[in-house]
């Protein structure tokens, strides 16, 4: 017979029968306890997982500037949260409602923590980055603490943080500027608050409230809500503290998440109309207009080039995340982060749709934890009768991390703390700074990691133009009466070569310009063009 508490299941055993006479007496089976989850983290605990994080940090940080080289999605953000910091709106162009803008909002609040630290350098590639890192320290703490209240031991919490802030993919990927770290971190609050041990209902209303927080910084995560949602289910007494803990939840989400709708109604751009932008409108293209990325399945396809390069970083937080996720589902308390992971996963399956290249960003710390869960399980499984089963298990994974796993992560994170991918954009950006002898009348157009270095090297705003714009955004148009002859310099950088198929004013620019600077060759290089003036 078992009785249960809040925090741990009590095994009691009924007394045994009497043995008759000349018979031995059978063994009463012990079942195996329900792990108990801590009402409290310890102190020491704290401070096992700030120094375990401490360490991540380092790595991550160091050459954080060098690797990998910056995109243009990092630039774009970066350039909208110096919008929000500066007073030009939601964005240093029209808002559109391409993502929902709380990401850059909480980007903008960062900003001044570089400079407080003495970084120099790229703006985008040492100041934004650089600004990522308090972000990814509270998603490695909540990695941890979300551990432990779904019942893993101590050090299996500690393995979940170190799995997925050591793996090489979650270096590369979590040094870039991305909405969905945000995303993340909020979302995994939300989860650590749904489970919190004291069931407190305004620990479920700030859960709503996180969920939210989370979705208005990057709409994808709705499809891990389900993952909050189980969570809160069995984490609540069914006549007691159920309904409250619905409801509250119910509240925060509504009244938080509420306010973006709100704004673009407020706006008059909640609907699509002549004239303006609209949040429908943009809901409208990221569904059904946006071009899809095919199926990891087919030789080829975008998708499937993107995965391989996933595992080409570490195929060991992928493959293995992927099996422990399955292992997990069975699992009732390892079940909430193992349904996120699932969920993610199936989304990256699927046949079409668009897979954007920091999708995995979502996907890696519930991977993670479920692979430390199956960890936690297999030593559990030890008999814990022999005193020396369990030491011997977690002796065995412990040499199995060592020898199979530890090499390849040492030669991918050596690869990211020396390699320097960043010189030619660093080169690029010097010239533009030093080499023009006006930059207050000199317009330039640029992607958006320049365009950010232009505006902090001089330019006007409205003189630094994104590609994108000349052909995109009719206000662009407008400050140009005599088209590309009104642009004194083009930066021909890897993502406008590789979109200017389809912009005419760019390519037309292409054509008529001379290379005043070139940095690095091949695909990589970055030209500073010239625009030829002359009518033909």
């Amino acid at each position: 017979m078992t009785t249960t508490n809040d925090s741990v299941t009590t095994v009691v055993i009924p007394k045994a029968r009497a043995a008759r006479p000349g018979t031995t007496p059978s063994p009463m089976p012990v079942p195996i306890p329900e792990p108990a989850r801590p009402r409290e983290i310890s102190h020491a605990e704290k401070a096992l997982a700030v120094g375990l994080t401490a360490i991540v940090l380092a790595v991550i940080g160091i050459n954080i500037s060098g690797y990998p080289m910056v995109n243009d999605d990092e630039g774009t953000y970066l350039a909208q949260a110096w919008a929000v910091a500066h007073g030009h709106g939601l964005a240093h162009y029209t808002y559109w409602y391409d993502h929902p803008p709380l990401a850059w909002i909480q980007l903008a609040g960062l900003s001044w923590l570089p400079g407080l630290l003495g970084s120099e350098g790229s703006t985008v590639a040492t100041m934004g980055r650089v600004a990522m890192l308090p972000v990814v320290a509270a998603i490695l703490l909540l990695i941890y603490l979300v551990s432990r209240r779904v019942g893993m031991a101590v050090w299996s919490s500690a393995a979940a943080l170190v799995v997925f802030g050591l793996s090489p993919l979650t270096v590369v990927m979590y040094r870039g500027v991305y909405l969905d770290t945000f995303a993340v971190v909020w979302m995994l609050a939300a989860l650590a608050l749904v489970l919190s041990p004291r069931r407190n209902l305004w620990h479920f209303t700030a859960a709503g409230a996180a969920t939210a927080v989370s979705l208005l910084s990057k709409e994808t995560m709705l499809v891990t809500l389900p993952a909050v949602v189980l969570a809160l289910w069995q984490h609540s007494a069914r006549s007691t503290t159920r309904p409250w803990a619905i409801g509250g939840y119910v509240s925060g989400l509504t009244l938080v998440g509420v306010f973006y709708p709100l704004y673009a109604l407020l706006r008059g751009e909640l609907f699509p109309g002549e004239g303006h932008v609209s949040l429908v409108g943009a809901w409208q293209f990221q569904l059904a207009s946006r071009a899809g990325s095919g199926s990891i399945f087919t030789d080829g396809s975008i998708a499937q080039g993107l995965l391989n390069s996933w595992l080409d970083h570490d195929p060991v937080i992928l493959v293995g995340g992927l099996i422990a996720t399955v292992v997990c589902l069975p699992v009732r308390r390892l079940r909430p982060p193992a349904v996120a992971g699932a969920i993610l996963t199936l989304i990256a399956l699927r046949p079409s749709g668009h897979l954007p290249v920091m999708y995995v960003v979502q996907l890696l710390p519930f991977f993670a934890i479920a692979i430390a869960g199956v960890l936690d399980l297999a030593v559990r499984l030890a008999p814990a009768r022999q005193r020396w089963a369990r030491p011997a298990a977690l002796a065995a994974l412990a040499l199995i991390a060592a020898t199979l796993v530890a090499p390849r992560w040492w030669t991918g994170n050596a690869r990211a703390m020396h390699d320097n991918y960043h010189a030619e954009y660093v080169a690029a950006a010097q010239w533009l700074r030093t080499q023009v002898p006006d930059p207050k009348n000199t317009t330039v157009v640029a992607d958006d990691v320049l365009w950010l270095e232009c505006v902090d090297a001089g330019y006007p705003p409205e003189k630094a133009i994104w590609f994108y714009k000349l052909d995109l955004d009719p206000e662009v148009a407008a400050r140009l009466p005599n088209g590309w002859r009104d642009v004194d310099y083009l930066v021909s950088t890897p993502a406008l070569r590789g979109d200017s198929k389809t912009l005419t004013a760019v390519n037309t620019m292409l054509a008529n310009s001379t290379v005043a600077a070139r940095f690095g060759e091949g695909v990589g290089r970055i030209e500073i063009r010239r625009i030829t003036k002359e009518i033909p």
